[in-house]
C-alpha cells in the first residue's frame, strides 16, 4: 500500500480526488445527482478503511470502482428492475480492466473544469453555485460546509439537493458551454471562488475572524483553475489576490484572538513565501492585456505587500488603481475602499464626503460605519468616531470583530471625556 505524500494530507487527497471520480462518472453516465450521491458513499467508505488498511495504490480508481458500484445498487434498486438491471450490466466495466483508464486519465483536467462550470450553472443561486462548488468540486461533506456558513446540517443539505435538482431540471448537460458562454460563465466561477476566499478571511459571523479552511480551499481551486486555464488572465489574477491578501493571515489578529488592523500589523509575520509567489504570478498577468478587477484588486494588495511598513506604502498608486477599479466595476464596496485611499491621500474631510451616498448601496453593512468611524477620528472628531463604532459593532456578525469595535470605542470615550 501507498501512503499519501507529505505535502497532501489524506484529507486533501481525497478533496483532489473526488471530482476526478465525479466528472468520469458524470461524463460516463449523465445524472449529476446520483453520481454525486455515488462519491459522497466512495468518500465515506475511504474515509473508514483507508486510515486502518492504507491508502491504495491507485486511491482515485479504488474510489472510482466503489462510487461505480454504487451507482449500480442505486439503479438495480430502482422499481423498474429489469430495465434498470440491463443498464447496471451495460456500466460493468469488463473483467480486468482498469476503471480508471488512460483515456480518463487524460480527461480527468477538463472534467473538473466542466464541473466548475456546471456547478455555477446560472440557474442557480449565488448560496447554491457555493455549496454546490465546495461539496462537488472541493470535496467537502456536507457537515463541513454548513459549518463554515453557520447553518443546520440539515439546512445545507436542502440547498445542495435542491441545487441538483435545479441542474437536473434546468436540462444541464456535463459538457463545457461553448465559447461565448464559457467566458460568460467563467466570471461566474471565478466570483464564486472570490466569495468562499473572502467569507475564509473574513468570516461574515462566529466566534472566529478567520476560517483558514475555507481560504485555503478557495487557493487550491484556484490554483486547479489556473493550471486548466493557464491563458486566462483574471484566473491568474484572483489567484494572486488570494495568495497575498492571505499572506497577512498570523498578523491580523493577536494570541487573545483580538483583531490587528493592517496599520497596526508585525509584517514581520506576513508570510514572505506567498507574497513572493503572488508578486511573480501577477507580473506574469498584468501588462499583457487591459487587466481586469480581480488584476487590479492584486495590484493593490502587492502595493501593500511591498511597503516595508505601513508609513512607507504608497497611496497615491493605491488611490489611482481604485479609481481605475471603481470606473472599470463600479460598486459601494469599491468606493468605500477608495474612499479610505482618498483619506490617506487627500485627508479625511474629503473622504467624508464620499460616504454620504454610500448608505444606500451598501445597506446595514457594518464596514461603512466602521469606516466613518476611523476617518472621524482621523479628523479628531472622537465623539462621533466614538458612535460610529458602537454602531458597526451593533451590526456585525464576527465576535472578534464585535470585540474590536467596542474596544475602540471604549478607548475614544475615554480621550474625549
Amino acid at each position: 500500500m501507498a501512503e499519501p505524500s507529505r505535502e497532501s494530507t489524506f484529507e486533501d487527497l481525497l478533496r483532489t480526488l473526488a471530482p476526478q471520480v465525479l466528472g468520469v462518472l458524470v461524463r460516463r453516465h449523465g445524472q449529476f445527482a446520483e453520481c454525486e450521491d455515488a462519491v459522497q458513499e466512495a468518500l465515506l467508505e475511504a474515509a473508514l478503511q483507508w486510515p486502518a488498511s492504507g491508502v491504495p495504490d491507485n486511491p482515485r480508481s479504488w474510489l472510482l470502482t466503489v462510487a461505480t458500484r454504487r451507482l449500480v445498487d442505486y439503479w438495480r434498486s430502482e422499481s423498474a428492475r429489469q430495465a434498470r438491471e440491463q443498464r447496471a450490466a451495460a456500466m460493468e466495466p469488463p473483467p480486468g480492466e482498469d476503471p480508471s483508464s488512460s483515456s480518463d486519465s487524460e480527461g480527468f483536467a477538463e472534467d473538473t473544469l466542466t464541473l466548475l462550470f456546471l456547478c455555477c450553472h446560472p440557474a442557480l443561486s449565488a448560496p447554491s453555485q457555493l455549496a454546490l462548488t465546495l461539496r462537488a468540486v472541493g470535496g467537502l461533506t456536507t457537515a463541513e460546509i454548513a459549518s463554515a456558513f453557520f447553518v443546520p446540517e440539515a439546512t445545507m443539505s436542502q440547498r445542495i439537493s435542491r441545487a441538483k435538482q435545479s441542474i437536473k431540471k434546468a436540462g444541464a448537460h456535463f459538457e463545457l458551454p461553448e465559447t461565448g458562454e464559457r467566458q460568460a460563465r467563467l466570471g461566474v466561477v471565478l466570483h464564486v471562488l472570490y466569495l468562499i476566499f473572502n467569507e475564509g478571511y473574513a468570516a461574515s459571523s462566529g466566534p472566529s475572524m478567520q476560517r483558514e479552511d475555507l481560504t485555503a480551499e478557495a487557493i487550491r481551486l484556484a490554483r486547479l483553475l489556473r493550471g486548466l486555464l493557464p491563458s486566462e488572465l483574471e484566473v491568474g489574477g484572483l489567484l494572486a489576490l488570494m495568495l497575498l491578501t492571505d499572506a497577512r493571515r498570523r498578523a491580523r489578529s493577536l494570541p487573545d484572538g483580538m483583531l490587528v488592523p493592517l496599520a497596526e500589523q508585525d509584517r514581520r509575520l506576513w508570510d514572505t513565501t506567498q507574497i513572493a509567489e503572488g508578486l511573480e504570478l501577477l507580473s506574469t498577468v498584468l501588462g499583457v492585456g487591459r487587466p481586469g478587477p480581480y488584476q487590479l484588486q492584486a495590484a493593490i494588495a502587492a502595493v501593500h505587500a511591498e511597503a516595508s511598513s505601513a508609513d512607507q506604502t504608497d497611496w497615491p498608486q493605491i488611490l489611482a488603481l481604485y479609481t481605475v477599479l471603481e470606473a472599470m466595476a463600479p460598486s459601494p464596496v469599491v468606493a468605500l475602499n477608495r474612499a479610505v485611499a482618498v483619506a490617506m491621500v487627500e485627508g479625511p474631510r474629503e473622504a467624508l464626503q464620499l460616504l454620504d451616498g454610500l448608505g444606500a448601496g451598501l445597506g446595514d453593512w457594518h464596514r461603512l460605519d466602521a469606516v466613518r468611524g476611523h476617518l472621524l477620528e482621523m479628523a479628531g472628531e472622537l465623539a462621533g468616531a466614538r458612535e460610529c463604532f458602537l454602531a458597526a459593532a451593533k451590526k456585525t456578525g464576527s465576535l472578534q470583530e464585535r470585540q474590536y469595535l467596542l474596544v475602540k470605542a471604549a478607548k475614544l470615550g475615554q480621550l474625549s471625556t
